[in-house]
């Protein structure tokens, strides 16, 4: 039976399918049917989807839906104490509210079945909360999803706020066609979507025109591509048709309509911490896609069903049978390649190439990067490696020997070689990331991110090679070439920019829009603005979406500050500590701000909440030195810049500004002796090496300058900076 009736026509129907297929309509709810419809046809698919993850991955709560007692327990953790029970038919919750008391909450919603089950409650404006007591329907228990995590409850992070909030954590991937719908001036929502699970209709996509068209042409039926992920559909398409929930990532679209691809409609993050270690490997959760892009699974058009059914999402085979699909089981599945005797957790082939990390307090997930043990990056970098992971009792040094000896040296060709110098700022770092960027052979997120890195090495990158990339192939690699240009915030490479304005993919068009925000509008280059005018609306709906994250706020402030609009940047930065009010970071720069605006008391003031919230956090001592350094007060300055460094002993900024400041107030002897202990931190930082040459230099101490700028050459050959400092030193 099909839920469209037998009078509905196709041309009456037309017009609507040419316009939701749009960049800026949304799908009406109308055009999804529910599941129920599928089943009819598709009844194979429906028994191994109903059940599921994704067909419970949220649901109204009820007895039946509810797996937990809610029988009186209580629990205790983090010194509070959570009350679960049942009143009216009901399910509540008395725990910690926003105000730092206990009141008592009742249970709208439940999300998930396995390992654990967390559930929702409702808040004033529209706000829906995830509680962070979750339960464990294994063990039978309540447990605290951060166990070792103390939040205080005026934090973003209390699950009262935006931290555990289900309208923008948790909505865009639970349900299907979901609108947000956001109200800043209220800060509230009215979040809408059309069925309350991943349904059929979340992947496939609307099923009212497939259902017509089945019903109009019968055995003469071909689908007419407004169905999504079918049997048709390419390898890598499918994987970023799955990314658009299984990815950690920025929205930049207010409605998901199955239009383009994931960077038409979101960002992914990119390989740095704290998401991932410095080679890549999973820290925090990526959901999955950016591990996986950078696998050569994925480059050899691996896709996600070749391993998981498409409904029960299910892995196809258990064990070894799974990987030996397309790896011959007689070479690989053997002690003479594994070296661990058959049938142990050592012979299992995910337990060395996809390691894993438990999340939310029992999840475990795996690394799908499938990547080669390397602890010789361990022992170099600090990196994890499978070896160690089981070995609890060994060290990195005794997993290099034993891989040596069973394998010999590393001699295969991996981007991590690259980006873990680069992103631990180890020696060779700077040349290394420039290496991996141009290498079209390697991932493109492990060249983003790569490019991502060289953006914040303004002094040890030329500007016009990094430009270069902003015609590259990859879209992840445009987007992070415009990032770490505006980081640099140098405005010789605007002109470059232009032509991203007419990008394929929205997201690269946005940043290219913000990159220009110095650029009066008047002024763009009469054959831009008809584009410029376009992503205008798109840089508008990206800010309007993100405006109840602090992140969003943040943007909008910055661009308004490209712009010269100081005092509307400023209330942007008060507006994101009013969702945010314990957050430093952002305190920190509106402190800046303050100081920037001549509104030196507001800038003291604030400096002094933050020291005041948190005495030992580094980053404020550091920026209240720098604002005192331009005050021209050095004595103050360098107090607060040496509180800095005992409080965060790692930021190198804070030794290179203290060893001006002590140049400042003649005392050169300091001046050396705190980059000495900078370069204890990390021995080969450029900018520090750097400093300590032009030190020797200005104090007449040639030799030790000119040995210091050799070694740099050497380390960065393609530096012309450091060329010509050492030509100098050489008359």
């Amino acid at each position: 039976m099909f839920c469209v009736s037998c009078n509905d026509k196709k041309s009456d129907y037309q017009p609507v399918v040419e316009t939701i297929f749009n960049t800026t309509k949304r799908i009406p709810d109308s055009l999804f049917l529910g599941d129920q419809n599928c089943k009819s046809c598709h009844k194979e698919h429906f028994d191994k989807w109903q059940g599921s993850h994704h067909d419970k991955s949220m649901q109204i709560a009820s007895r039946e839906t509810i797996l937990a007692d809610f029988n009186g327990e209580k629990f205790r953790s983090q010194g509070v104490q959570s009350h679960f029970f049942q009143k009216n038919n009901a399910f509540y919750v008395n725990t910690e509210g926003p105000d730092g008391k206990n009141h008592d909450y009742k249970i709208e919603y439940v999300f998930g079945i396995t390992p654990l089950q967390q559930y929702i409650v409702k808040f004033p404006n529209g706000h829906y909360q995830c509680l962070r007591t979750a339960w464990d329907p294994e063990k039978k228990k309540w447990f605290d999803l951060y166990p070792d995590f103390k939040v205080v409850h005026s934090e973003w992070l209390h699950w009262s706020r935006g931290g555990l909030n289900w309208n923008n954590m948790c909505a865009d991937c639970h349900s299907t066609n979901v609108r947000k719908n956001y109200t800043q001036k209220t800060h509230s929502y009215d979040t809408k979507y059309a069925l309350i699970n991943v349904s059929c209709e979340a992947c496939h996509g609307p099923g009212k025109q497939h259902v017509l068209d089945v019903a109009t042409l019968g055995k003469k039926y071909k689908n007419t591509g407004t169905m999504q992920m079918t049997s048709d559909t390419p390898p890598k398409t499918l994987v970023d048709q799955c990314a658009r929930c299984h990815v950690r990532r920025e929205q930049v679209t207010e409605y998901f309509n199955f239009e383009g691809s994931l960077l038409d409609h979101y960002f992914p993050f990119l390989l740095e911490t704290p998401v991932y270690h410095e080679d890549g490997q999973i820290l925090d959760e990526d959901y999955v896609y950016g591990s996986f892009i950078q696998s050569k699974m994925y480059h050899n058009n691996v896709t996600c069903t070749d391993c998981h059914d498409a409904h029960s999402l299910e892995r196809k085979f258990e064990g070894n049978m799974l990987c030996a699909q397309c790896h011959l089981p007689e070479t690989y599945d053997t002690e003479k390649h594994h070296f661990h005797k058959q049938g142990t957790e050592g012979a299992q082939c995910i337990n060395c190439h996809m390691t894993g990390k438990y999340y939310m307090g029992n999840d475990f997930r795996r690394d799908h990067s499938f990547r080669i043990p390397r602890p010789d990056l361990s022992v170099k970098y600090g990196t994890p490696n499978a070896c160690t992971g089981c070995h609890k009792d060994k060290d990195d040094a005794w997993a290099e020997n034993e891989f040596i000896k069973q394998y010999g040296q590393p001699d295969y060709n991996h981007f991590s070689d690259l980006l873990t110098p680069g992103l631990a700022n180890a020696a060779h770092g700077t040349e290394a990331l420039q290496r991996l960027a141009k290498d079209t052979s390697y991932p493109a997120i492990a060249r983003a991110s790569a490019i991502n890195k060289l953006g914040n090495t303004p002094n040890t990158i030329d500007i016009n090679s990094l430009t270069a990339f902003l015609d590259d192939m990859s879209p992840l690699v445009r987007a992070s070439t415009i990032d770490a240009l505006n980081d640099m915030s140098n405005p010789d490479y605007l002109s470059a920019v232009y032509p991203l304005l007419e990008d394929a993919k929205r997201a690269v068009r946005i940043k290219a829009f913000n990159a220009l925000a110095p650029i009066p509008e008047g002024n763009i280059p009469e054959n831009y603005r008809a584009n410029y005018t376009k992503v205008k609306k798109e840089y508008a709906t990206y800010l309007k979406v993100n405006a109840d994250f602090v992140g969003g706020r943040i943007n909008r402030a910055n661009y308004l500050l490209k712009k010269g609009r100081v005092q509307k940047a400023i209330e942007g930065y008060e507006s994101a500590l009013g969702i945010d009010p314990t957050n430093n970071i952002v305190r920190t720069n509106l402190s800046n701000l303050y100081y920037q605006n001549k509104d030196f008391d507001k800038a003291e003031d604030a400096f002094q909440t933050i020291i005041d919230q948190e005495p030992t956090y580094g980053p404020t001592y550091y920026s209240y030195g720098l604002l005192l350094a331009e005050l021209e007060e050095y004595n103050e300055a360098i107090a607060q810049m040496e509180l800095a460094i005992k409080h965060m002993p790692q930021n190198i900024r804070a030794y290179y500004n203290l060893s001006l400041l002590y140049d400042k107030t003649k005392n050169p002897k300091l001046a050396e002796n705190t980059i000495v202990k900078g370069l204890k931190q990390e021995p080969n930082n450029e900018q520090l090496l750097y400093l300590l040459a032009f030190h020797y230099s200005k104090h007449s101490e040639i030799e030790k300058a000119k040995n210091i700028m050799s070694k740099l050459v050497e380390q960065s050959p393609n530096n012309a900076q450091y060329h010509q400092f050492l030509q100098q030193l050489n008359p």
